[in-house]
């Protein structure tokens, strides 16, 4: 029992953690410069209901290995279980990604996957020009030329000119992920305050499709809430699940390129 519960609390932490960027199929307008700086370090709690479940740590730095740019970002994310969780079903994962300092585009994506006694590492390299990218098990097409991995997925989105968006605007995002590429809808609710443990935010909120079956209810509801400031970090999301809900947090922010909840020419 308590396997499943925590195996469900995972795969909504990598959903939560995973589904927020938006994407139209043709080429995505983005900001000229990068909303975050090397140094920054974001810190997340996942609760199942009221119990401390799961911490994940995110991070930018400058990239040791070469590229065709020079300026290179290094993005890394690292999430394990926590407390009395971590008896039951230990999990253990990196994540770590290098992206194109100009276009934020992924050049390579590593994982190191530990969930209980199932382990996975993956080595992908992305051919955007050709919409391809090369995995440990394979070549795989992708629908646009931008498209990414999980955790260049998440970057990239902070940096997209949201402008044009209203309320009800429905987009898709690609990603490589498990070997293939998918894509993932997400609706623009609009703009509100919520309180957090850093203070009340004002936030661009978001609800990522989710599909019913073994995870989710039939009428569960994702929602995540972007900071509407210079950094547009994600300080929390929320879901239903079959046993409970999960809620992910921000708790931790340093290094931020602007002071949080400072507004900018590109916020809502």
């Amino acid at each position: 029992m308590v396997n499943s519960i925590m195996k469900q609390l995972y795969a909504a932490l990598f959903l939560l953690i995973g589904s927020i960027c938006i994407s139209h199929a043709q080429t995505l307008p983005y900001l000229p410069n990068p909303t975050y700086k090397e140094g920054e370090k974001l810190t997340y709690k996942l609760r199942y209901g009221i119990i401390s479940a799961a911490t994940g740590t995110l991070k930018v730095e400058k990239s040791k290995l070469r590229f065709s740019n020079p300026t290179t970002f290094h993005l890394s994310a690292f999430g394990q279980t926590s407390g009395a969780f971590s008896v039951f079903y230990t999990v253990k994962n990196q994540y770590d990604s290098y992206i194109d300092g100009d276009t934020y585009l992924p050049y390579l994506y590593t994982e190191d996957i530990h969930e209980g006694s199932y382990t996975r590492r993956e080595y992908a390299t992305f051919d955007h020009k050709n919409k391809k990218v090369s995995g440990k098990k394979g070549t795989f097409k992708s629908p646009t030329s931008q498209f990414f991995d999980l955790l260049s997925a998440y970057y990239f989105s902070r940096n997209l000119d949201l402008s044009s968006l209203k309320k009800g605007d429905t987009f898709k995002i690609s990603y490589f992920l498990n070997d293939e590429v998918s894509q993932l809808g997400v609706k623009y609710i609009g703009v509100e305050k919520i309180k957090t443990s850093l203070g009340t935010i004002e936030c661009i909120k978001l609800s990522p499709e989710i599909t019913p079956g073994r995870i989710f209810k039939k009428d569960s509801q994702l929602y995540l809430w972007v900071t509407n400031d210079g950094n547009r970090i994600p300080v929390k999301a929320q879901v239903e699940i079959l046993i409970g809900s999960v809620t992910m947090e921000l708790v931790q922010a340093s290094g931020l390129k602007h002071k949080l909840g400072e507004r900018v020419s590109y916020s809502k």
